[in-house]
């Protein structure tokens, strides 16, 4: 999913970091003192879990938990993601400084599109629908992701056309493990901390659909 140095076309790259520290500029109002906690926790989830490798075939894929993340941050994804793939850059050379802004629009715009479309049923609908929807949240965020990143490759040069079919093969078994790892987080953290989900006993109670 990360996308290297020197890959890109310098107009592709030049949209895709205007458009990922735009979104780390306004994740950051969004971060108000009593979260701050809960975006490092998440930043911290996501730094440690590329280091959790699943071997396919020739290749490997790695957790990301951006559907989490998209589900318990919303806007502040942006900033924790930066700071998550900045540090994975520098100490293990996954993807790259100059495409750093890239790849955080890549994987945060796909984690607040999951927000607005299952946040509601995460946080008021009865535990088993709100695990279901965390399945497709964590499914979604990087079938998404990979779509962007399919499509800044597609239009760097046509030559990444194999690339980008091949690379679907992976994602898509990624993306039924990130489903259930977000719907198992989500009915934990629904049973044992809702406000995580902004989720209040209250409304996990008498909320439910």
């Amino acid at each position: 999913m990360h996308i290297v140095d020197g890959a890109l076309s310098l107009p592709v790259l030049a949209v895709g970091t205007a458009v990922g520290f735009a979104g780390v500029g306004y994740g950051l109002t969004k971060v108000d003192y009593d979260r701050v906690p809960r975006v490092a926790v998440m930043s911290a989830a996501f730094f440690v879990s590329s280091l959790i490798h699943f071997p396919i075939g020739p290749s490997s894929i790695h957790l990301c938990l951006t559907g989490l993340m998209g589900l318990t941050l919303g806007w502040a994804v942006f900033p924790a993601l930066l700071v998550g793939l900045f540090l994975q850059a520098i100490m293990f050379g996954h993807g790259g400084l100059t495409v750093l802004g890239v790849n955080v629009t890549n994987m945060a715009l796909p984690a607040v599109a999951c927000h607005y479309l299952f946040g509601i049923a995460v946080k008021c609908w009865r535990t088993d629908a709100a695990a279901q929807a965390g399945f497709f949240a964590g499914a979604l965020a990087i079938g998404l992701a990979w779509t962007l990143t399919s499509l800044c490759l597609w239009f760097t040069g046509k030559e990444f056309l194999g690339l980008i079919l091949i690379g679907w093969i992976p994602n898509s078994i990624l993306m039924l493990i990130e489903g259930v790892l977000t719907a198992s987080a989500v009915a934990f953290l629904r049973n044992v901390r809702p406000e995580v989900l902004d989720a209040s006993p209250e409304n996990r109670a008498h909320g439910q659909i």
